[in-house]
């Protein structure tokens, strides 16, 4: 059933040097060290016991796990954390709360973990908190040829020694195959920061374009290197009660990079983080992880801080409308479709992927990505949803057919029938009905804790992208449609003012 679209893949490859298309669920990159033999038996046998069974949201399995773990993973089940696997990694999901069961009771709806990561959001954007990005994909990239090297691989310019940049990375067809943080830790030597499960994916790319004279060396660091984060409004205070240096507005900046001892532990500090407050990454050896983690603990008792996990950090974010690597970032999207035209400069020496990008952006996109605010009940959306729109027009983003399509429901929960259905699709199937047609697709979505707002990020026609009017979309949450609502600036501090400051 695979083999058409397989046999495609393979042909483009060896012709093109590019399948053609996303086959991220086929490489054999999304696979880590850790997946050998015994851990690739425990999970074939654990995928074809489960071959009929109904697959939740956030659900995690428990086979060859786990494969494996950082200097805290003791600590951080001794804090009832409810762990997740990332690339093969145990990371911190959410913290059941004291005298509570640490783990997940998985539902299409809102389940057990609502409420607590709701206390982690509320507690870390009104205070402080901590939680572990061991998970990131961390990189060296140095040599005299280094930044050359970059600046042809990467969108963005390369920051000045001891700033930050944010940039993604195109393939010759102008389409995003990764989303990076750089800092310029030296003349002649970057730190560079992605996604995990994209590490040997991105090594690939990196080593085809290594410089054959040996002018640039990079060495990827998977568990060598982890990393604590804390953010919040008393990040700061916190910080500076840990190290001997002035951390204060002016001496160090938002996007700024420095190494100084935190907690007595030698560390790289980024002022950046991921939840769109003021915080800081700070990355260390494994060997002084326990150490910098308990300094933060006992230093931040006074200000009341929290540990926070993963999904209360990806609650934070949807909030921010920042995008995710796999979900709003694939190699089927161009920059100006991923709403990245602030980090993509054309008037750059040539990068790869430059004239593609500099056609798309004087032709316009076809795609924009957004995010929405959904009026959903007691579930949020997952990934994949279909968005409806009431447009006349087909802009020709979604081929069909295109799912099902949900039936609509008045309030008194009877269905809405389709008064005009067009091109012989039945009032409530396909991708139109009556005066509905499907437009795009969700990538993904949750609830934001901080700002209370049901949310989701996807892709409609650019020509819709900053149409904010109601009751112009729709987006399907489990067989009903729901009413959303484009949010272009961010519903949390939308000016960027608090991680600024």
């Amino acid at each position: 059933s695979q083999g058409g679209g397989v046999g495609l893949a393979l042909s483009n490859w060896m012709a093109h040097g590019d399948p053609g298309f996303d086959v991220w669920g086929m490489d054999v990159t999304r696979f880590g060290e850790w997946a050998g033999l015994r851990y690739t038996n425990a999970k074939v046998r654990e995928n074809y016991s489960r071959r009929f069974s109904i697959r939740f949201p956030n659900e995690e399995l428990p086979a060859a796990r786990p494969a494996q773990t950082t200097p805290l993973y003791d600590t951080m089940l001794a804090n009832n954390a409810v762990m997740g696997d990332s690339w093969g990694l145990e990371t911190p999901l959410w913290f059941a709360p004291e005298g509570k069961e640490p783990r997940d009771i998985v539902s299409f709806h809102r389940s057990n973990d609502f409420g607590p990561i709701g206390e982690e959001v509320r507690a870390t954007r009104e205070r402080v908190g901590v939680t572990e990005i061991a998970n990131f994909a961390k990189y060296e990239v140095s040599g005299p040829a280094a930044e050359d090297f970059l600046n042809r691989l990467m969108t963005n310019r390369m920051p000045k020694t001891r700033r930050i940049v944010l940039t993604p990375m195109l393939n010759e067809f102008g389409k995003l195959i990764g989303d990076f943080t750089i800092a310029k830790a030296a003349e002649d030597r970057f730190m560079i920061w992605g996604s995990s499960a994209a590490q040997k994916y991105h090594m690939r790319w990196f080593e085809k374009h290594l410089p054959k004279d040996g002018t640039v060396r990079i060495h990827r660091f998977d568990q060598t290197l982890v990393g604590l984060s804390i953010a919040g409004p008393k990040s700061r205070e916190l910080l500076q009660k840990l190290v001997d240096v002035d951390v204060s507005t002016k001496a160090f900046r938002f996007m700024d990079f420095r190494e100084m001892a935190v907690g007595g532990a030698p560390c790289m500090v980024n002022r950046i983080t991921y939840t769109g407050d003021l915080g800081y990454e700070i990355w260390m050896a494994p060997a002084y992880e326990r150490l910098v983690y308990k300094a933060i603990k006992d230093a931040g008792e006074e200000f009341g801080l929290v540990d926070f996990g993963m999904r209360a950090l990806l609650s934070m974010r949807l909030e921010k409308n920042f995008p995710t690597w796999f979900r709003e970032l694939r190699p089927i999207y161009g920059p100006f479709e991923g709403a990245m035209d602030r980090f993509i400069k054309l008037e750059k020496n040539d990068f790869i992927g430059r004239e593609a990008a500099a056609k798309e952006q004087a032709e316009g996109p076809k795609l924009r990505r957004v995010s929405f605010i959904v009026d959903a009940t007691d579930a949020d959306v997952m990934g994949d949803e279909p968005i409806w729109a009431k447009v006349s027009k087909d802009y020709g983003t979604v081929e069909k057919p295109h799912g099902y399509g949900a039936p609509r429901f008045d309030e008194g929960g009877k269905e809405i029938r389709g008064s005009k259905a067009t091109e012989g699709a039945s009032a409530v199937r396909g991708i139109v009905d009556g005066d509905w047609r499907v437009v795009g697709w969700v990538t993904s979505g949750g609830y934001a804790h901080y700002v209370q707002k049901s949310m989701a990020q996807g892709y409609v026609p650019a020509a819709l992208a900053e149409d904010e009017s109601a009751g112009l979309f729709e987006i399907e949450i489990l067989g009903h449609r729901r009413p959303a609502r484009i949010n272009v600036e961010a519903p949390f501090d939308p000016s960027g003012e608090k991680m600024r400051t």
